[in-house]
């Protein structure tokens, strides 16, 4: 009998806060993953390092909230939360004309088969439901289109949201086809903690009882660090020896202010584009 591992390594990993979570991911992933090729590769690229992997967050709004080295500056974090939560560049979907095939915003407030139609808010039924049944197993909103994503070339890596309450907690699970592990994860795990938020905010005022921001579990079938930037990510596992995780983390107070030039960078695209 072949004692020998096949397919894909699944990882765990746990803790209390956001950026120490996705720090334990890359580097679990960048020690135990398999090298596998990707689509997106060149000829002279190594492999990416690949595995599957479940992050638990027990407190993902307890500070600190950021990781110094996501490789993103603090105001496109701010952008990137508005386009999942405000859906501030759905008018950038238009894959006719070689733009935007989707948002995650238009996906999930707006899920419709055509142009034409009047779409689904996906994130109104999971308040509607959950405030009625908080316990229901139903409370889901999916992005994937079959007759549609597999003919892009960016099809959507996030697949599935699924909440439920329990107790006076509302939890999360994210499911993800895909996941960049180093220059994407961190910022999809940011915003959808954002999103659960707005969706305990909604059901809260619904209801007229607090419902609080419980566990956050992503979920991703393909958690990689591509080979394209094993240097750049070398880089970021010297600086985890030289400094210590205050020193490499933020509170999201010192984020404000680039947050608020990312808001204004929002602004200035709508005045140019009227």
């Amino acid at each position: 009998m072949n004692d020998k591992q096949t397919g894909c390594p699944v990882i765990k990993v746990r803790g209390e806060t956001l950026p120490e979570v996705w720090e334990k991911s890359v580097v679990r992933c960048w020690e135990e993953g398999i090298e596998v090729r990707t689509e997106y590769d060149r000829p002279e690229d190594p492999p990416s390092k690949d595995c599957t992997m479940i992050m638990e967050v027990n407190y993902p709004l307890k500070e600190p909230r950021l990781h110094r080295a996501f490789p993103a500056g603090l105001s496109d974090l701010e952008v990137y939360r508005e386009e999942v939560l405000l859906g501030v560049h759905d008018d950038w979907i238009n894959p006719e004309e070689g733009k935007w095939e989707y948002t995650y915003h238009e996906r999930l407030f707006n899920y419709k088969l055509s142009f034409e139609e009047k779409g689904i808010d996906q994130i109104e039924f999971i308040v509607r439901k959950l405030s009625r049944t908080p316990y229901s197993r139903r409370a889901q909103a999916v992005t994937w289109k079959a007759w549609l994503d597999p003919n892009f070339d960016h099809p959507p890596c996030l697949q599935r949201l699924w909440f439920r309450i329990f107790g006076n907690s509302l939890q999360l699970n994210v499911h993800m086809r895909s996941n960049d592990a180093f220059k994407a994860a961190f910022m999809n795990m940011f915003a959808f903690t954002e999103l659960q938020r707005l969706v305990a905010e909604r059901i809260s005022e619904r209801t007229g009882k607090k419902i609080n921001v419980g566990k956050y579990v992503h979920i991703s079938d393909s958690y990689h660090i591509y080979g394209s930037y094993y240097e750049e990510f070398k880089g970021f596992l010297d600086t985890l020896k030289k400094r210590s995780f205050e020193e490499r983390t933020w509170p999201t107070s010192f984020a404000k202010p680039f947050f608020e030039e990312g808001k204004k960078r929002i602004e200035r695209e709508k005045r140019k584009n009227l």
